[in-house]
């Protein structure tokens, strides 16, 4: 079935039914609605959802590596302070809304999925923030004009994915751009490129990870590879 894309009414309404007010365990000072085992959403596979024509719902969950990223800048915010900031595969809005909180100058959620855009726009009027928002598919071009951090949790867990996001990083890195990622241990994370920030345990539901409290690393992506 097409993917589906949404109006604004209807994406509203679908995202308010399929999911509930509730604060990240690990971010407990921001706010957003996510689904629960309380949803059908929750429990629908990736093959029921494609029939419906509805990717996978990310953008219906505080990921751990995200909540990551949001910890370590709400604890840090000279990392965001006055900077304008990408939030890459923004999802829930999480870690863009953490880095408004902190002191960005300003915030582009950027996200492919039709849905995030309406999810970001709920949860960022629920923490009375606001940012802007791209459904573009931004890996590979220059924005290093445009920004001067990119956040990104939980993106190195597909191999064709982060083999585009490794070109990608090195080049925005070697133009200046300060590269904050969050990740639990996904399996092409590039360690020969990064620089461990701080570790978090970060409680998680065994439904979507395979264990209660993921061990989350915050790292600095360099351009450079280590020896």
């Amino acid at each position: 079935m097409p993917l589906l894309i949404p109006d604004t009414r209807r994406a509203t309404q679908f995202i308010l039914a399929n999911t509930g007010i509730h604060h990240p365990p690990h971010v407990a000072e921001i706010t957003l609605h996510l689904a629960d085992e309380a949803h059908d959403l929750w429990h629908k596979t990736e093959e029921e959802l494609s029939e419906i024509g509805l990717p996978p719902p990310y953008w219906a969950f505080a990921w751990a590596g995200g909540q990551g990223v949001a910890r370590y800048i709400l604890d840090q915010p000279q990392v965001v302070q006055n900077k304008r900031i990408l939030d890459f595969a923004s999802g829930s809005g999480l870690v863009g809304i953490a880095a408004l909180l902190s002191g960005a100058s300003s915030v582009t959620a950027n996200d492919i999925d039709p849905f995030a855009r309406h999810a970001i726009s709920i949860n960022s009027a629920l923490n009375k923030v606001s940012c802007d928002f791209s459904d573009a598919d931004l890996i590979g071009q220059d924005v290093s004009a445009s920004f001067d951090v990119l956040l990104a949790g939980d993106v190195f867990y597909d191999k064709p994915l982060a083999d585009r996001l490794i070109v990608w990083f090195d080049m925005l890195a070697a133009k200046g751009v300060q590269i904050i990622v969050g990740d639990p241990g996904r399996s092409y994370l590039p360690r020969h490129r990064l620089t461990e920030l701080d570790v978090y345990s970060v409680p998680v539901t065994r439904a979507l990870e395979d264990a209660d409290v993921k061990r989350t690393t915050v790292w600095h992506y360099g351009a450079t590879e280590k020896a």
